[in-house]
């Protein structure tokens, strides 16, 4: 799977348009955009129902990808929009449920994770924040450089590397850990 592959692919999705074209897009990211979401939503239902609108919004926006960087930091970009908007959503249903007295079940769902067993990664994602967290499994789990994350999120790659050097910071200090860089 190349840089050039998938820049036909959406050529030819763009012009017929070509659904078979975008499926074998989805086909070939599908498994990174959904871990990238599971990682992001700690639920994997929610981060499989994410994906699939994920790439229903970047069938209705492929026409937006300039082919400047990778598709595939484009549709991270896709997909982290719409793990936002998911979030939003949640919370004004979440404040409706109040205002009319219900306790609210997609913030409950949203503060609990997913399985009791959380694998490392998964306990120090938790301490981020949705953007550093986004950040590090482009970075780690994806193994997007810091000029693919930056193209992905519209943000300049100083930023980007400051925001990995921020979370690794929290990360130490929230699970005691010796940076055995600086002693």
């Amino acid at each position: 799977m190349t840089w050039g592959e998938d820049k036909q692919l959406v050529a030819r999705a763009l012009a017929s348009p070509d659904t078979a074209a975008f499926g074998e897009l989805v086909r070939r990211h599908q498994s990174h955009v959904r871990n990238f979401l599971r990682k992001l939503a700690g639920d994997y239902t929610l981060a499989d129902d994410l994906a699939q609108e994920c790439f229903m919004h970047a069938w209705d926006k492929l026409h937006t990808y300039s082919g400047k960087g990778t598709f595939i930091g484009w549709l991270l970009k896709v997909a982290y929009t719409t793990f936002l908007q998911s979030k939003r959503k949640s919370r004004r249903y979440a404040e409706i449920l109040e205002q009319v007295g219900h306790v609210s079940v997609a913030e409950e769902r949203m503060s609990t994770p997913a399985s009791e067993d959380i694998g490392d990664l998964d306990r120090f994602l938790a301490v981020l924040n949705e953007e550093e967290r986004a950040i590090m499994v482009m970075s780690y789990a994806l193994g997007m450089s810091h000029r693919e994350i930056s193209e992905s999120l519209g943000m300049p790659a100083g930023t980007v590397k400051s925001v990995i050097h921020r979370a690794k910071q929290r990360i130490r200090t929230s699970f005691d850990i010796k940076d055995h860089q600086h002693g």
